[in-house]
């Protein structure tokens, strides 16, 4: 650290207990301190004791380098310095991009910007990143040219390598609410686009239209964001020797299977229920009996039925769109929607005690969602009634059926669902890519991870923990 740079006018950050960081000149200068007014007027003048380099307080960059497009091309990278950057970015350039090296840092705007569209893709096409501006798209474009060119560079050297995978990977990182699957979104719609498909495969589209079905099935509104993914999810999009996309493979893992039975306050569960809830007075789907989300223990213990960003009938007929592109035809659409439906009746099941003198749980004969939920799902009912209440416990070769109390029915009861949901979950997954699997051997991929943003509940549970 250059000492010397701390001399009386010298431009400074300090702490801030509100705004975190403000800026600052030294006006005073000794061996053992620096006394600092800051830029606000009317606040007092700190005193900073100087005991050893660590007591130094960050320096400002130069005002010609603020609003960089590239956290490297600063002085001083720091804290402060790549706060102030981006928040000039934002507010004064109204940009919600920056590079920092190969990095490319992005600030969720809560709101749509028309930034996205085909005109702007063409604008990055072809581009290196150092000659456009920070975009999710160049990125995207510098992983499909570094494969592409990286390809043709190795087969023209060594014919041998026509077989080899030369890969490039898309990490999408941070905290919970920061705009990570829109991210992935944007940068899966680049690669459709400048990777088409030759023919009528229109496997694009296909991969694609896989979004708004795992959003629905995999996304909730939190307390941070209105469409935050509630799964971890890895796609790669195959690529033939022309650089086309010829097929595509989705790995998924931590399904946050507490939310179908639990939601924090102000959150709310998987966006299917709410949509299969709205289309509830719909003709096809009068045999599943649904109910609004409000009268549905499993959709409304957050407390939030509606979302102002969001139409759940309007996502529904995405999702069923979407269903239909992919090609999951009619009769496992509605088998999926059986599923979904049976959930929720679940949830309402209600229990008692068998008796005065026992607390042995029992499901009234009068509880109108216990046969809906074993009509639904197609099981007998004298045998879902009997795991709903019971339990198997195995000593040695022997096999006792133990009742269970109102606590544990209910506890087993929740288990179900989640176990129920999470396998249609990975049931639909298996089936998109089914779909999106070439038969065709690949010359090389990009990858493309939605990592699970970071996350402290007033109810954390171990799952929460793993996911951590």
């Amino acid at each position: 650290m250059a000492l010397d740079l701390y001399a009386k006018g010298a431009k400074v950050w300090i702490r801030h207990p509100e705004i975190v960081w403000e800026e600052g000149e030294v006006v005073e200068r000794s061996d053992d301190k620096l006394v600092i007014r800051p830029a606000e007027e009317g606040e007092e003048e700190q005193t900073i004791v100087l005991k050893s380099k660590d007591d130094y307080p960050p320096l400002k960059n130069p005002d010609i380098l603020i609003g960089e497009n590239d956290l490297t091309s600063l002085s001083y990278l720091h804290e402060p310095a790549v706060l102030h950057n981006l928040e000039v970015r934002f507010v004064q350039q109204n940009s919600i991009y920056t590079y920092c090296g190969i990095v490319l840092v992005a600030i969720n705007p809560y709101e749509r910007l028309p930034i996205y569209g085909n005109d702007i893709i063409q604008v990055y096409k072809g581009q290196s990143i150092s000659s456009v501006d920070p975009h999710v798209y160049a990125v995207a474009e510098q992983a499909y040219r570094q494969m592409a060119r990286n390809f043709a560079k190795r087969i023209e050297e060594h014919p041998k390598h026509m077989r080899d995978k030369l890969n490039q990977s898309v990490i999408i990182s941070g905290e919970s609410g920061a705009g990570k699957t829109v991210s992935a979104k944007f940068s899966m719609r680049y690669f459709a686009a400048v990777g088409g498909a030759e023919g009528d495969t229109r496997i694009e589209d296909k991969v694609l239209a896989s979004n708004p079905v795992m959003e629905s099935l995999g996304n909730a509104k939190t307390t941070r964001n209105d469409n935050s993914s509630r799964f971890g999810k890895y796609i790669e999009l195959g690529f033939d020797k022309r650089n086309h996309i010829m097929g595509a493979n989705m790995r998924t893992y931590l399904l946050e299977k507490t939310r179908v039975v639990y939601q924090a306050e102000e959150e709310r569960n998987y966006h299917v229920f709410y949509q299969l809830c709205a289309m509830r007075d719909e003709p096809e789907m009068e045999d599943l009996k649904l109910l609004s989300c409000e009268e549905f223990a499993y959709t409304k213990g957050g407390e939030c039925p509606e979302v102002e960003s969001i139409d759940d009938k309007e996502e529904f007929s995405a999702m069923k769109n979407a269903f239909t592109v992919i090609g999951v035809k009619q009769d496992a659409q509605r088998v999926i929607y059986r599923i979904l439906a049976a959930v929720l009746h679940m949830g309402n099941i209600r229990y008692k005690a068998k008796s005065r003198s026992s607390d042995d749980a029992s499901i009234p004969s009068d509880d109108a969602h216990f046969p809906l939920v074993a009509s639904l799902l197609g099981v007998d009912k004298a045998q879902l009634l009997k795991w709903l209440c019971n339990r198997k416990i195995q000593t040695g070769r022997e096999t006792m059926v133990s009742p269970l109390n109102i606590e544990n029915a209910m506890q087993a009861r929740d288990a179900l669902a989640k176990h129920t949901y999470s396998q249609l979950f990975n049931w639909v997954v298996n089936v998109v890519n089914g779909v999106l699997r070439s038969s065709k051997k690949q010359t090389s991929f990009i990858g493309v991870l939605d990592i699970y943003g970071f996350e402290i509940f007033k109810k954390n549970s171990f799952e929460q923990f793993c996911i951590n």
